[in-house]
Formats: C-alpha cells, sequence, structure tokens
C-alpha cells in the first residue's frame, strides 16, 4: 500500500504524537502501518474507544500477523485490574433514579418528586465525577455543566445535599455493599495510578475520550501515539473531553479523505467554518480522495431521536409502498428512555392509565404533570422528546410504531433496507453511499442569534462547537451524495454535483 507524505510521517515517527485525522482518512491502517514499523518484539497497546471497535482493531491487527498488539478498552484494561482482582459485583447498566432513591433511603428526608429530582442529579453527578480527573467528588464542577438555569438553581439549593449523597453511593460500591458499575472501576483504575507493561500505546478517537482515560494514558512511560479528528467531537454530554486538545505532542493531520469525493469535502469545510462566529477559526484541510459512485446505501440522519422518528413517520407514510428500513441501532433503541421509560408508558400516563405504566419512574409519578415538573427541574432530554412526540401524536403513537415495526428488518438484513434511519451519534464510525440531512441541526442563523442574545460564555461556545461538529460528522457519512435541507446549507454557492440542497416547500425524501 501506498502512503500519503503525511501518513508516512507518522508511521516513522519514535516519539509523541497527537494526530488529527479527518473524516474517512484512514488512521486504522495508518496506526496498523505505524505498529509493523517497530522494533521487533516491541509490546504495543492499542486503546480502542469501544467493543465493537476494539473487535475490529483485533481482526485487522491479527490478520497483518501482529501478534505484539494487544488491542483493549480502557474499561477493558480497568476491568482486569479492578473487578477480577478485588472480586467485585458488576452490574451492566448504571443506576435507575428510583433505585438510587432506594438504596439511599431519601424518601426518608425528603418528599418523593424530590427525593427523585435529587436522585437523578446524585446519578449524573457520579458520572461526571467518574469520567473527570478528579480526586475528590467536590472538586468537580457539577452546576457549570448544567446549562438550564431553573435545573441549576435547584442543584445549588440541594448541593451539599447532593455531595454527601453521591459520596454515601460511592462508598457503599467501593466496600462491596452494592454492585459497582463500569464507570466505577475506570475511575478507581486511574485513582490506582497503574504502570501499564508496554512500550507503545496508540490511542483512538481520542477527541470523545474521558479526561479519566486521559489520565490513565499520559502518566505511562510508553511512547505515545493519541488520534481522533478534533471536529467530531459530539460525546460531551458524557462528559467526554477533547483529549487532543489536551496534549502537548508534536502535532501531525491527516487531511486527505479516502471516503468521500471533493464535493462532500468542500461542504465540510464550509460547515466548519460555522466555527468562526464562536472562536478564532483555521480553515483546516480536508481534500476528499473518495471516487464511490455507488448508491446501493442509503441513509437519513438526524440531530435528536425524535427529529429522527417524526421523520422517519413522514417518510413512510408519503411512501406506502416501501416495504424495509432500518434503524441504527434497533429501532426499540428510540423509543426508550435511557433509565428504560418507554413511549407506551408516556401515552398511558398521558392519557390518565397509571395502571398500565411499567417503567417504575413514571409509575411513582401521580400525573403527567409531574412528569413535566420532572422534565424542568433534572433537564432529561430523553424524555422531554419522547413527551413531545406524544404532545404531538396522542394515540396514535402505538400504531405508528406498529407499522415502523412492520417494516424494520433484522441486523443480518440490514442491506435489505431500502432506507436506513440513524441519528448523527448512532451513525458515527459508519458511512453510506447517499444520506439526507433531517431538519433539526443548528442552523448558521441560530448560532449567530445565540451569539448576539446569550454572549461568549464558555459553555455557550463549547455547546455551539459540538452541535457544529455533529453537523460534520452526519455529512462525512457519506461516500457519494449528500441531501442538505435548505436552511441548514452553508450560505456560499459552489458547483457540485453530488451535493443536493432540499427546498423548503419540496418534498422530502429525494435521498
Amino acid at each position: 500500500m501506498e502512503f500519503t507524505r503525511e501518513q508516512q510521517q507518522i508511521i516513522y515517527s519514535d516519539e509523541d504524537i497527537t494526530v488529527n485525522a479527518v473524516a474517512g482518512a484512514g488512521k486504522t491502517s495508518t496506526l496498523i502501518a505505524y505498529a509493523r514499523q517497530r522494533r521487533k518484539g516491541s509490546r504495543i497497546l492499542y486503546l480502542a474507544f469501544n467493543k465493537s471497535v476494539k473487535m475490529e482493531a483485533q481482526r485487522k491487527f491479527s490478520n497483518e500477523g501482529l501478534t505484539n498488539v494487544t488491542v483493549e478498552t480502557a474499561h477493558g484494561l480497568a476491568y482486569k485490574y479492578v473487578v477480577y482482582r478485588g472480586n467485585y459485583e458488576l452490574r451492566a447498566q448504571p443506576y435507575k433514579t428510583y433505585e438510587i432513591v432506594d438504596v439511599l433511603g431519601m424518601k426518608n428526608h425528603l418528599d418523593a418528586t424530590t427525593a427523585l429530582i435529587l436522585a437523578n442529579h446524585v446519578s449524573k453527578l457520579l458520572n461526571y465525577f467518574c469520567n473527570s480527573d478528579a480526586l475528590r467528588v467536590q472538586d468537580v464542577n457539577y452546576k457549570a455543566t448544567l446549562a438550564d438555569p431553573q435545573v441549576r438553581h435547584f442543584v445549588h439549593i440541594h448541593e451539599e445535599a447532593l455531595i454527601y449523597f453521591c459520596r454515601v453511593f460511592l462508598g457503599k460500591m467501593d466496600k462491596g455493599e452494592i454492585p459497582i458499575i463500569h464507570d466505577f472501576y475506570l475511575k478507581k483504575f486511574q485513582l490506582l495510578n497503574p504502570k501499564l507493561p508496554y512500550d507503545y500505546i496508540l490511542f483512538d478517537e481520542g477527541q470523545d475520550a474521558s479526561a479519566a482515560m486521559l489520565a490513565i494514558f499520559l502518566q505511562q512511560p510508553a511512547i505515545k501515539v493519541i488520534v481522533g479528528d478534533t471536529n467530531q467531537q459530539i460525546y460531551s454530554w458524557r462528559y467526554a473531553i477533547n483529549s487532543l486538545e489536551k496534549t502537548h505532542f508534536r502535532r501531525v493531520n491527516l487531511s486527505a479523505s479516502f471516503r468521500f469525493n471533493q464535493d462532500v469535502a468542500e461542504l465540510a469545510k464550509h460547515i466548519l467554518k460555522f466555527k468562526r462566529h464562536i472562536q478564532p477559526y483555521s480553515v483546516i484541510p480536508i481534500k476528499g480522495k473518495g471516487s464511490s459512485r455507488s448508491i446501493k446505501s442509503k441513509a437519513i440522519i438526524g440531530r435528536t431521536n425524535v427529529g429522527l422518528l417524526l421523520k422517519a413517520i413522514a417518510y413512510i407514510s408519503q411512501r406506502k409502498t416501501l416495504k424495509h428500513i432500518y434503524f441504527e441501532g434497533h429501532l426499540n433503541t428510540y423509543t426508550y428512555a435511557e433509565e428504560g421509560a418507554s413511549l407506551y408508558d408516556i401515552v398511558h400516563l398521558y392519557f390518565g392509565r397509571k395502571q398500565l405504566v411499567r417503567d417504575a419512574l413514571l409509575k411513582s409519578m401521580g400525573s403527567i404533570k409531574d412528569l413535566r415538573a420532572y422534565i424542568e427541574q433534572t433537564g432529561d432530554k430523553q424524555l422531554a422528546m419522547m413527551l413531545d412526540i406524544v404532545d404531538e401524536y396522542g394515540e396514535k403513537v402505538p400504531g405508528i410504531l406498529q407499522v415502523l415495526k412492520d417494516k424494520h428488518v433484522s441486523d443480518e438484513d440490514k442491506h435489505k433496507a431500502d432506507i436506513i434511519f440513524s441519528t448523527v451519534h448512532r451513525a458515527k464510525g459508519m458511512e453510506y453511499d447517499t444520506v439526507q440531512l433531517v431538519n433539526d441541526f443548528i442552523t448558521e442563523e441560530k448560532i449567530v442569534k445565540q451569539v448576539e442574545n446569550q454572549g461568549m460564555d464558555p459553555f455557550l461556545r463549547a455547546k455551539l462547537n459540538e452541535e457544529i461538529n455533529l453537523l460534520y460528522v452526519a455529512v462525512t457519512r457519506s461516500r457519494n451524495k449528500v441531501y442538505v435541507p435548505e436552511s441548514l446549507f452553508p450560505n456560499v454557492e459552489f458547483d457540485s454535483t453530488t451535493i443536493y440542497k432540499l427546498r423548503s416547500k419540496r418534498p422530502s425524501g429525494e435521498g
């Protein structure tokens, strides 16, 4: 394989480096070549972002005969050092709000609604601390992560109790009184300050690493390579940080994408220029070297679950003959909130059929009014978006979901789908021949207005930066054609045969 000059700079480097790679730049093949170039017998660790990336990387390194490369996730390493050695009991899912209330006996001190709201914040503070590099719970500024003034006010009033309950909950896990969660053992691993037995460590998807992961990585004596795309940071809501900007290594770019053509590259660059409204911005070179003309896989990508579901409903309503659809991550993941409440539960609560509600959190609420209050005080976006769907469609929701389920194909038959639906987060790492965007991403006009109305505090700047990144990630999933709603289109004219502007009055679904 012939490597570009940028790739060769990485492959033959023997110092700590930070690699900023545009979407589709062949970073995995570059890291494989890097590993192959190291001296015989070198111990190399490849840190993958998640389990699916780990499995794919294991297959690729194995196919190259690189038996000296260990592929792991940060959580995988931590599990061996903490859970296995400490004989902890592990639970697969985070604790739900009502479980935290019960474990901490919060109803003995608070009314039921306040206990639920405070327990929700205990869960979030726990998650924030475990993903940070802080040594103590009280060292993290949880309030700074809250955008809504009403939510921030609630936390301010209950801050002392919040920190107390969080520390008690951590203590119960540490003593083995209750099963531990994944974020807990990663945090404990970081605090143990481990030294890993490797000569080289390759850290992939660094733009979405947690501060705890970065701390583990940086404290190693090995030669370190961190790789990612600073413009693909889209997980700050999980308390991820852009680790590429937190290192002081020599910086190298991979600016050529082998996924998409120059038209898509130009669109991506114009979208990234939105950042000039929020911070000093230097244009990042992106070269589109892809040459695919295939139109086999078609995807519709949305910013939010509710935006995507509404688009899917409109899409199948207009195309009665459509046979097969597929939702990345499966349709069920779009109809359930993180804690387990379903759209069906919200419909039942909405229309006063509380006896039919299955979810414990919603069952503990007296009415839909209590749910609205809970959403306002916790800032739970998933529940808020699901409630928006019920507000709009009411009793029609179960029938609509049944139509979607009837047309949905299995993972094995994904290739048979006439259209694939996905949020941008679930489409991360995917690629399709054509992509159509749902009109629920941020627009350049909204960015300018928010800056004018709210000033330029660090929280707003970070939020807007990530919203632009989401739009960039969405368009760069395409190998060939992109269909963009007119309101999202950059205010520029450029010749293209593969980028299409969707007029507001034009029927949707051209992609």
